[in-house]
């Protein structure tokens, strides 16, 4: 579970939010993006970013007002 504070909903907290999905997306399938992205000619950074978006849905959050 991931605790926020209501009130802290800012964009250095969404960016450290997402920076820690992309290093769980990372550990995860780190090797499997990357071996997609060669055979496929896309750029690695630019799936790893979707695929650690798509990682922040399956997240718990609490919210404290």
């Amino acid at each position: 579970m991931i605790y926020l504070n209501y009130n802290n909903l800012d964009e250095e907290t969404q960016d450290r939010l997402l920076q820690n999905s992309k290093i769980d997306v990372e550990q995860k399938f780190g090797n499997d993006l990357k071996s997609y992205a060669e055979k496929q000619h896309l750029d690695y950074n630019t799936i790893l970013e979707e695929e650690a978006i798509k990682n922040l849905y399956s997240y718990q959050y609490v919210f404290n007002i």
